[in-house]
Formats: structure tokens, C-alpha cells, sequence
């Protein structure tokens, strides 16, 4: 076994958001749900950092005793062009485009495939419990695999393409022009109307094509019908991306309940 393969096999996947966390592993030794996916509800009332302790203690798969983690952060994230990012001005501007009173780490990942750095925060306390129980921690922006594979989905056919990615009450929509990002963003969707709002705002400031150009969705879609029927009244080309058949039934894509990222981490890689 290579030694890529052996460290997917002994890391354990932490997602983690404000408002949600899970554990997440993968057994390459098995071909009957070798993908495990383990949500913890968040209790209200104690913070993340100590949501995170507990679940740390009741967690099956922590029992496993895990030394490697990798922890996919879904926070906002600010991307800056790959030529101009600098470590030492990067928390300066995140905080520009991100306010925060919480105490922060400031985290970044380089995408070279699209020439950006993505930089995003995780709670300091959180940060600290992480530390304390993993001694080999690697830390990723939960959406960077969507963005990785809708990037190279894009060059296929001649058409435009923007995306819009539904998770965790939120809406990421972006857009790809040769290697880089022409278009990204995320938003909050508390209704199905503010998701069309968006999306047909993005489509508009792109200028694309109603007849031609075409809208891609993914992930977890409220009032999915209501939506791509509101969509039908504008735009020609709209479409689903159903996980099972994108990835070709690949085991991450029939575990109920994971999140895209996750599922495209597990079947694609970072």
C-alpha cells in the first residue's frame, strides 16, 4: 500500500462549522461501506470548543484512537489572487472583509490549479482542542474540493457555467475562466427566494447568456422543485448534479446525510 493511500486510511475527517461537526474516516481494507460519516448534534447553550470536547469523548471513530486529522473548516472564506498574497497583510484584509470579536486563528490554503490562496478562520479555543488531541493536524477550507473538481467540470462543452453549492443554510456560487476563478461567493439562503435572488444577480454580473449559457446545482437543495421552477422562467439551461452518477456510484456518494465536500473529498481527494 502506498504511503498516500495508508495515510487516507489511518485520518480521521473532522468537519467543522459554526453550527455543526462530524467525524468521518475511510477503510481502504473493506469494499462494504468502506466510508464511515459520524454527525454530532450541537448542543446550544456551551460554545463550539466545548461541543468539540465532548464530541470528542463520545465520538466511535475517536475511539479508534486517530493521531492523524485532517479538519475541514467551513467558515468564509477571502481569496486573493496568488501573486499578490502576502502572510504578513492577509489577517488585516480578512478581517476588512470578515469582522469578527471572537478570538480567531487565521488559516490559508493555496489552490494552484486556480492560482488563488484561500484564507479562512477557525475559532482560537477550537483551534486549541484540535491541538491537544491530534499531533498530526492538517486544516483545509471545507469547500476547496467542490471547488477543485466544478473547475475542471467546467471545461467540459463550450457553454458557461456558474455553480451553486447548497450547504448548511448556505449558498456557494462560483464561476471558472481558464485557471482561475472568475466568479465567488457565498450567501446566506434562509429561503428558496434568496437563493434565486443570488443566483440570477450572479448570472446577471457575468452577463451570461439566458439561452445558452447554463446553471449547475449541487448539495442540499430546500424546495428543490419550487427552485429549478422559478429558474425555468429565466434561464434555459439548468441542471442537477445528483452525486451518485457524477462520481459513479463511488461508496462516499451513498452514505445518507454527507455533505457534498465531504463526498467529493473521499471519492476526488484535496
Amino acid at each position: 500500500m502506498s504511503t498516500e493511500l495508508n495515510q487516507r486510511r489511518n485520518r480521521i475527517v473532522l468537519r467543522i462549522g459554526q453550527h455543526h461537526l462530524s467525524f468521518s474516516s475511510i477503510d481502504m481494507m473493506t469494499s462494504e461501506a468502506p466510508v464511515t460519516y459520524e454527525p454530532y448534534v450541537i448542543k446550544s447553550g456551551i460554545s463550539l470548543a466545548a461541543n468539540l470536547r465532548e464530541a470528542l469523548k463520545g465520538a466511535s471513530l475517536q475511539q479508534m484512537g486517530y493521531q492523524m486529522a485532517l479538519v475541514m473548516v467551513d467558515a468564509p472564506v477571502l481569496l486573493i489572487p496568488i501573486e499578490v498574497f502576502e502572510v504578513s497583510n492577509m489577517a488585516e484584509m480578512y478581517a476588512h472583509s470578515f469582522p469578527s470579536k471572537e478570538p480567531q486563528v487565521l488559516l490559508y490554503n493555496v489552490q494552484p490549479d486556480l492560482n488563488a490562496v484561500a484564507v479562512y478562520a477557525i475559532n482560537k479555543d477550537v483551534k486549541t482542542v484540535l491541538d491537544d488531541n491530534f499531533p498530526d493536524l492538517k486544516m483545509m477550507a471545507a469547500v476547496s474540493p467542490v471547488w477543485k473538481h466544478l473547475h475542471r467540470r467546467s471545461f467540459t462543452g463550450m457553454r458557461n457555467k456558474i455553480y451553486g453549492y447548497f450547504h448548511d443554510g448556505k449558498l456557494d456560487i462560483m464561476a471558472f475562466q481558464q485557471n482561475h476563478f472568475r466568479f465567488y461567493n457565498q450567501f446566506e439562503t434562509s429561503h428558496t427566494h434568496d437563493a434565486l435572488y443570488f443566483l440570477l444577480y450572479v448570472w446577471n454580473q457575468l452577463m451570461l447568456d439566458v439561452n445558452q449559457d447554463e446553471l449547475h446545482l449541487v448539495g442540499e437543495i430546500r424546495e428543490k422543485e419550487l427552485l429549478l421552477e422559478e429558474l425555468h422562467q429565466y434561464l434555459q439551461n439548468v441542471y442537477v448534479i445528483n452525486p451518485t452518477a457524477e462520481f459513479n456510484r463511488a461508496p462516499a456518494t451513498l452514505v445518507k446525510g454527507m455533505p457534498f465536500d465531504l463526498v467529493t473529498l473521499f471519492t476526488k481527494g484535496r
